[in-house]
């Protein structure tokens, strides 16, 4: 990859030693690119077939192999080159990844005989086996792992020792310290393995020696020169803003690097909450000084959605309309050759399912606005290898308030997806009103700091209630309390009691429409976040 390119596409140049991980189809391959970064080591992840090139470019400093729903035996297993372990690079196999390099090297992989092993597990870690300390800082009984798998390994390659145990797995951990391959059984990435983050620390940092540079808040001049070299000195961005951390910090960001020749467009669609549309152009327009072009469309989005119903129908009209309307005021700055966009890595990482083709989607992601090729306009997406806590922190780093840098997670198609069933502008209020009380409440109470999201949504059920010794057949709203670290999973929260009861009874006190509320106290999975 050339210095253009990498600064085009964001992402790091060749060499930079950190940690090239390859997904085999691992539910929480993300999760383990992530941990790494914690460690202050760079990542990135790679499908199998594009192993060897991502290899060439990056240069790594170690390779992760991936668990994975597939048996390595199987016939349409994920294939990859025996050839990345001819690198001389360091490698650690995670559950298929051990397997994996069990089956490449000579060993034999078999089903379990017991049915597998899944859920919280102890291993039993051997006396004198770990030379080069891959379980340094882990008990050597009772430390509880998180497995997963069904097949195990039954013979080790030569050069290979068992380092741990567990009852039903007799190769829980093993290695070959003198070719620096090491496989785990068990997840380290889960948080439900007790020492995981040691065992990765272990291997990134102190066996393979990657340095622990990757500090997202001190990369601001690194990211601001990327952009100037990509725009040179001539060069104006149009940038879609949201108000959202991802568009807030991205626009920051170029407007560091190329001041008034940044063009933000905020599309007003009708489906904000509260207050959202006034806190954008007081914070970009006002405060960072920036051309910003507010276009109330929201008559036009009511007018499109108008008796649809079904969730997906409801994004992609949301979305076509979005580019329309971008693209009608975009193609008003002719000077802009260049389209600004807050796309982060979970958006372009690709991964592998259990059939090795792509992963399948559960639902439209919500992030709309995806824009046509025929916009004719270079790409420049600064926070393309950045996490979203990687972000927050570069928003802190470039002095972004708290409340858009910690400011929950908030789809795009906005309460499209939370006012369930027809949306109507009088639904749209009830909602708007209920929302904002929800936050209120948390809010004022500092409640918000350990929370994933918290918000309202409108049922499309009606029940009977008493108002004033008047019998009111209204609509009801939820209320959704969520805590999570990346959105993979979540937890819900119980607030105290008191606040729930103050809650409920301003939504019934206040809010025309609505006369119950209930508390979703569903987990994701099996549910999802938000209800649509």
């Amino acid at each position: 990859m050339s210095e253009a390119a990498a600064a085009a596409s964001g992402e790091r140049s060749a060499g930079h030693g950190g940690v090239l991980i390859v997904d085999f189809g691992a539910q929480y391959c993300q999760l383990i690119a992530r941990r790494v970064r914690e460690l202050g080591v760079y990542s990135r992840i790679t499908v199998p077939a594009r192993a060897a090139a991502a290899l060439d470019d990056m240069q790594p400093g170690a390779i992760i192999l991936s668990g994975g729903p597939c048996s390595v035996y199987e016939q349409d297993a994920p294939e990859l080159s025996a050839d990345v372990l001819r690198r001389g690079v360091p490698v650690l196999g995670i559950c298929y990844g051990l397997q994996w390099l069990t089956q490449q090297l000579g060993g034999a992989v078999e089903p379990g005989t017991s049915g597998g092993e899944y859920g919280r597990t102890e291993i039993e870690v051997e006396s004198g086996a770990d030379p080069a300390g891959l379980l340094r800082d882990v008990p050597s009984r009772g430390s509880v792992v998180w497995m997963s798998h069904g097949d195990r390994v039954e013979r080790l390659p030569e050069g290979f020792v068992v380092l741990a145990s567990s009852a039903p797995c007799p190769v829980a951990v093993a290695a070959d310290p003198a070719r620096k391959f090491y496989g785990l059984q068990f997840h380290p990435e889960v948080s439900h393995t007790q020492h995981g983050f040691e065992v990765l620390r272990n291997f990134v940092v102190d066996i393979a020696g990657c340095p622990t540079t990757w500090q997202p808040g001190s990369i601001v001049d690194d990211k601001i020169a990327r952009v100037r070299a990509q725009a040179g000195d001539e060069g104006e961005v149009v940038l879609g803003l949201s108000g959202g951390v991802d568009s807030s910090v991205a626009a920051v960001l170029v407007h560091r690097a190329i001041g008034e020749r940044l063009h933000c467009i905020f599309v007003d669609n009708g489906l904000l909450r509260a207050g959202e549309r006034e806190a954008v152009e007081r914070l970009f327009a006002v405060d960072h000084h920036m051309d910003l072009k507010v276009v109330d469309a929201s008559a036009r989005f009511l007018e499109e959605l108008q008796g649809v119903t079904d969730p997906e129908r409801k994004r992609k009209i949301i979305g076509r309309v979005f580019v329309e309307v971008f693209r009608e005021e975009a193609q008003g700055l002719r000077n802009a050759r260049f389209l600004g966009q807050g796309t982060l890595y979970p958006d372009v990482i690709e991964s592998v399912a259990a059939h090795g083709g792509a992963t399948a989607t559960i639902k439209s992601h919500h992030n709309v606005g995806g824009l046509p090729e025929d916009l004719d306009m270079d790409l420049v997406e600064p926070l393309r290898d950045l996490f979203k806590d990687e972000v927050r922190a570069l928003g802190r780093e470039l002095g972004l308030p708290g409340s858009v840098v910690d400011r929950q997670p908030f789809p795009g198609p906005g309460l499209a997806v939370r006012c369930l069933g027809e949306i109507t502008a009088e639904k749209l209020r009830a909602l708007r009103e209920a929302d904002a009380i929800v936050r209120h409440e948390i809010e004022s109470r500092d409640l918000h700091q350990d929370l994933w999201q918290y918000f309202a949504v409108l049922l499309p059920v009606q029940s009977v209630g008493v108002m004033g010794d008047r019998r009111t057949y209204e609509n009801a709203a939820a209320v959704r309390v969520v805590s999570s670290q990346d959105a993979m999973t979540a937890d819900w929260e119980l607030l105290p009691v008191d606040v729930l009861r103050r809650i409920s009874n301003r939504i019934i006190n206040e809010v025309a429409g609505l006369n119950r509320v209930v508390l979703d106290i569903s987990s994701k999975p099996p549910a999802t976040i938000e209800w649509e």
